[in-house]
């Protein structure tokens, strides 16, 4: 079914747009979030009632059609931005959130855009990507880790996931598995796919306590283990996936830049915040907080330039996409590398935001899609462009 042939948009109640929406978020943002910012850093507190407050303003529904507005990807953007500003790990479930509720509303499926979709926009329901895995496996990085048998009525799930995010008891995820036959074996010459949602309460479902992280403690990540889970229509995102993810993958990567820009921007404040004390020494430091904040609004203004059409499904397309999804993380880790310097000895006590944003910025350069995976894909598709 074709997306855009169902009926009803979402209804929103409360959820603003434009720049009032962005003020919204900029008030959680620097109230009730910067107050849990250390205990989500450095003790995984989850941030349940901060993001709750976002949903409800409609932070991670933007860029989905309801009757509050049209999608709009630039304002979703813009949105987690304004969160990553002041705590990259607020951003980055932000973004797990978005994606899942991407998935939720291009897979056509009457069971999902209804009563699911509606109560995942309004924040009701919680949900993450277990796509790192698929994603690197379409990459060829990696093999996909869960395995669907066919039975009657759907399939049989088995397999483990190491890091999933954004995750709790009642909370569910978009995940990809490989078609295969009993014996374990593939059906047919192609490989083959299914998406579904997969909700961590179901039977054959097992959630499991990850290593500490560096950093983002607070995320909800988790690993997941699946035993012979059955999956039914009613929880079938794309059956093939391939299709399907043609036509969001420039969206979720494009998503991610939020996380980026807004790091780089809460790196670039700490930088401005000791200019009057330390000016006459950083001017002789390279990345100054001027050249960088031109740079962000450059690329900016690049990102929402792309957002203007998140669907479009050519390779050129995708591959500017990449290319602004690597340059926003290579920029955030010289912005936090940067304010480091700029703060100096005060920057390297445990309790500073340059700290925590060091850590986070590396984060923006490993999550799926890595830089080192943006530049496989970039590197390949460019090829396929311009063969010899």
């Amino acid at each position: 079914m074709n997306p855009a042939d169902l009926p009803p948009q979402l209804h929103l109640d409360g959820a603003l747009r434009g720049e009032a929406l962005l003020a919204a978020v900029r008030a959680i943002a620097q109230g009730p979030l910067a107050a849990q910012v250390e205990a989500i850093d450095r003790t995984g507190y989850y941030p349940c009632a901060e993001l709750h407050q976002l949903a409800a303003v409609g932070a991670m529904s933007a860029h989905l059609d309801s009757t509050a507005g049209p999608a709009d990807y630039g304002l979703a953007i813009r949105a987690m931005a304004e969160a990553s500003r002041v705590c990259g790990a607020t951003g980055f479930m932000m973004w797990c959130q978005a994606v899942c509720g991407l998935y939720l509303q291009q897979s056509g499926n009457p069971a999902l855009v209804g009563d699911v979709l509606q109560r995942h926009a309004n924040g009701a329901g919680m949900g993450g990507t277990a796509l790192s895995n698929p994603m690197k496996s379409y990459a060829q990085i990696e093999s996909l880790l869960l395995k669907a048998t066919p039975v009657e009525g759907g399939y049989l799930v088995s397999g483990t996931l190491p890091w999933v995010s954004n995750l709790g008891p009642d909370h569910y995820c978009g995940a990809i598995a490989a078609v295969v036959e009993a014996d374990g074996t593939a059906g047919s010459a192609a490989p083959r796919e299914v998406m579904f949602l997969l909700r961590c309460d179901a039977p054959g479902v097992e959630m499991r306590e990850c290593p500490s992280f560096s950093a983002m403690e607070g995320t909800g990540t988790s690993a997941r283990r699946h035993k012979a889970h059955f999956i039914g229509t009613t929880e079938i995102m794309a059956d093939p996936t391939r299709p399907f993810i043609a036509r969001i993958r420039a969206a979720f990567v494009m998503l991610q830049c939020g996380m980026a820009v807004g790091v780089t921007q809460g790196a670039i404040d700490t930088m401005w915040a000791v200019e009057a004390q330390l000016g006459h020494v950083n001017q002789f430091l390279e990345d100054r907080p001027d050249a960088l904040q031109a740079e962000l609004d450059a690329l900016t203004a690049r990102v929402m330039q792309l957002a203007q059409t998140p669907f479009d499904t050519s390779t050129e397309f995708f591959i500017d996409v990449l290319d602004a999804r690597a340059h926003g993380a290579e920029l955030c880790l010289r912005a936090a590398q940067s304010a480091l310097m700029h703060q100096g000895a005060r920057g390297y006590l445990m309790s500073s935001d340059v700290q925590r944003r060091v850590r986070e910025s590396h984060f923006v350069a490993i999550v799926t899609p890595a830089i080192k995976h943006l530049r496989k894909e970039i590197a390949r598709l460019s090829t396929e462009e311009m063969p010899a």
